[in-house]
């Protein structure tokens, strides 16, 4: 299991992964074609390199403390934790103009959750349980 995705002199962009090892914006990500892969990673290294992306086509505050990647026509939502860490919760392509209230909620989910087993000393310690 591989938790991250990029780390730069800013941020370390990581994958979440629930309690069952799954991580649904990973699946997702392998779905798409190598060309969408390379617009999210694009995005992903500009984060973690210089610590922001100004263009909020592409990166934006959703509200709630979730952010979205916005590599057209996918969508990746994710937070910032302690560490300089960026989170990719979940991954879904866009249907519409507005953000879909339960990808958001998912994402808020997630992040309560990888807080609480963060906090337990779980959420990493599963990895070296394996």
């Amino acid at each position: 299991m591989e938790y991250l995705i990029y780390e730069g002199p800013k941020f370390t962009i990581e994958w979440y992964y629930d309690e069952r090892l799954k991580s649904q914006a990973l699946a997702y990500y392998e779905t798409l074609s190598v060309d969408e892969r390379d617009d999210f990673l694009v995005l992903v290294k500009v984060l973690a390199e210089k610590g922001q992306i100004f263009n909020k086509e592409k990166f934006r505050n959703e509200g709630d403390k979730i952010f979205a990647f916005k590599p057209k026509p996918n969508r990746f939502l994710c937070f910032f934790t302690e560490g300089k860490k960026v989170i990719v919760t979940n991954g879904f392509q866009k249907k519409q103009n507005k953000l879909p209230a339960n990808e958001k909620e998912k994402a808020k989910k997630i992040r309560k959750d990888y807080l609480s087993r963060v906090k337990d000393g779980i959420y990493y310690a599963k990895e070296n349980n394996l």
